[in-house]
């Protein structure tokens, strides 16, 4: 994935390096459990923190004021930048197409734990999107995690990324163009629809409809790199095949029988692998939102 030399985003704030709070005493298999009850079997976020508090309440420092970075927190910081500024452009040019204008969220990079409007962001979240204070909140550490916790890899590709113990640049790309979907949602009002529908269905009827948001959210991607592609040239050879590699492996019908051996489908809140794969590559496709009705 070719990214240098383009135009970083201003909209990333950083908190690495000693801003934020910082969460220690927790050991790699309560971040996991903590991750994944989340993440991908549908646990409120804030009940996800609750389970994992008590083992770092002990541990917990607070930081006023970011450190300065390492060279690799900054190489982290500027693809963040730019992969974010992509997106920038791309809803951009979109929204004014249809006649409307494109507000941009903010992408807060931090470290451990951090606060935000919709309760404390913590690494064991993972990436997420908070519609109340239009922000990305990404821990760094997830990329490292989705490499050895997850197998999701970059050998498949040339990355000019120097850290080596990470998922490849492309498929840390797609997480966060994943999360600006939903911010996209958010503008479109397509979200406060989904949770309106979801306080009067079912368990299984709103686990559905978080499927359906999520899957429009990876089409949105999906877009998202149809565009850049069109206006950069920025995808390399393997670059594809590792996005693809990504959305398998977060499929909830994998990770669930990774995690027990068997898939719960009534449970699932992200959508299997294969629809994961499937409505990525529509967005990559046709480069149209309107290809993008996961609710139909």
């Amino acid at each position: 994935m070719r990214w240098k030399g383009r135009r970083v985003s201003e909209n990333v704030e950083d908190r690495r390096g000693g801003g934020g709070v910082k969460a220690g005493g927790i050991s790699i298999l309560g971040l996991i459990v903590a991750f994944v009850a989340w993440k991908f079997f549908g646990v409120d976020p804030q009940q996800a923190y609750q389970a994992t508090k008590q083992v770092t309440s002990a541990g917990e420092t607070q930081n006023t004021a970011p450190t300065s970075l390492t060279p690799q927190q900054k190489e982290v910081s500027d693809f963040v930048g730019t992969v974010l500024a992509d997106t920038e452009d791309t809803w951009t040019t979109i929204f004014q197409q249809q006649g409307a204008q494109y507000t941009a969220p903010k992408l807060k990079l931090f470290t451990g734990r951090t606060d935000s409007a919709c309760g404390t962001a913590q690494s064991a979240m993972g990436p997420f999107y908070c519609p109340a204070d239009q922000k990305v909140y990404i821990d760094t550490q997830f990329f490292k995690d989705m490499r050895q916790q997850m197998g999701i890899s970059g050998e498949q590709n040339q990355s000019e990324l120097s850290a080596k113990d990470e998922a490849g640049d492309f498929a840390q790309a797609y997480v966060i163009a994943h999360e600006v979907g939903h911010h996209v949602q958010n503008l479109l009002g397509i979200s406060s629809q989904v949770q309106k529908a979801r306080q009067q269905s079912s368990e299984a009827q709103g686990n559905q409809l978080s499927v359906r948001l999520e899957l429009q959210a990876d089409c949105f991607a999906g877009v998202w790199a149809n565009h850049t592609q069109q206006r950069t040239q920025f995808l390399e050879q393997g670059d594809v095949e590792e996005a693809m590699d990504a959305a398998q492996k977060i499929g909830d019908d994998y990770l669930q029988k990774q995690a027990r051996g068997y898939a719960v489908p009534d449970s699932f809140t992200h959508g299997t692998s294969q629809q994961r794969m499937q409505w990525f590559n529509i967005g990559l496709k046709s480069g149209d939102v309107n290809q993008c009705d996961t609710f139909k």
